[in-house]
C-alpha cells in the first residue's frame, strides 16, 4: 500500500508543489490539504493518514499546536515538521510536541522523500548535531528499570535507527507486537514520539546517539 499523506500548510503554492512532486513517486497517495493545523485535525476525522507533512508557523492553529493534538488523538500517525524556519527553539519545540521530524523546505527531493518513507516506518533519522542539542530537552525517569526488558530491547533498536519492520526481524516478533511494544514503552516514559524515545535511549546511555540514516 502506498504511504498515506496529508499535507498542511498554509500557502497553497507550497501545497500544490509537494501534492504534485510526491504524487509523480507511486509509493505516496496525497489523501488531504489543509490551510492550518485545525483543518488537518478535522481531515483526519475522515481520512486514512500515515504521515502529515506539518508547516510550524500558521493562522488559527499553528502546526506547534497541533502535533501534540494529533499525536495524542492519533498515536500511529506520524508527523514531520515542514518549515522554512530553523533554529534551536523550533526544533526542540518540534520534537518537543511530537515530530518525528523536522525537515526545511529547502531540502532536496530525496532527503523529502527518504524523511517520509521513514516516519512511515517508525524509523527515527537525527543528525548527531540535532541530537546533541535535543537529549537535554527529554524529560523521562533517568533508569528504564519500569520498562520490560523486551522493551529495553525494542527501546534500543528503535534509538539505533531501526524501522518497525527491521526491529521485528531482528526480535523474530511480529510488526503490530513492535508497534504495542513502542506504544507501550511511550506511555510508561510520558513520550510522545519515537523521536523522544531514541533521543531517552541517548540520554541514559542505552545508545550512543541516534543513528542519522
Amino acid at each position: 500500500m502506498p504511504i498515506r499523506i496529508l499535507i498542511a500548510d498554509d500557502h497553497e503554492v507550497v501545497r500544490q508543489g509537494l501534492k504534485m512532486f510526491l504524487g509523480m513517486d507511486s509509493a505516496f497517495e496525497i489523501v488531504g490539504e489543509a490551510r492550518n493545523g485545525q483543518e488537518a485535525i478535522d481531515l483526519l476525522k475522515t481520512v486514512e493518514t500515515d504521515v502529515v507533512l506539518m508547516d510550524l508557523l500558521m493562522p488559527v492553529l499553528s502546526g506547534i499546536e497541533a502535533i501534540p493534538i494529533i499525536r495524542q488523538t492519533y498515536p500511529d500517525i506520524e508527523v514531520i515538521a515542514l518549515t522554512s524556519v530553523l533554529d534551536n527553539g523550533s526544533v526542540v519545540k518540534a520534537v518537543r510536541a511530537g515530530a518525528i521530524g523536522y525537515l526545511l523546505k529547502d531540502a532536496n527531493s530525496q532527503e523529502l522523500i527518504q524523511s517520509i518513507k521513514a516516519a512511515a516506518a517508525g524509523q527515527v533519522q537525527l543528525s548527531p548535531k540535532a541530537a546533541a542539542l535535543l537529549v537535554q530537552e527529554i524529560h523521562a525517569p533517568e533508569s528504564p528499570e519500569m520498562l520490560s526488558a523486551r522493551e529495553v530491547d525494542v527501546l534500543r533498536l528503535l534509538a539505533e535507527g531501526k524501522s518497525n519492520r527491521e526491529i521485528a526481524e531482528t526480535l523474530t516478533l511480529g510488526e503490530k507486537t513492535i508497534k504495542t511494544h513502542v506504544s507501550n514503552i511511550l506511555s510508561k516514559l510520558n513520550l510522545t514520539s519515537r523521536t523522544q524515545a531514541a533521543l531517552y535511549a541517548v540520554r541514559i546511555g542505552l545508545v550512543s546517539e541516534p543513528k542519522n540514516g
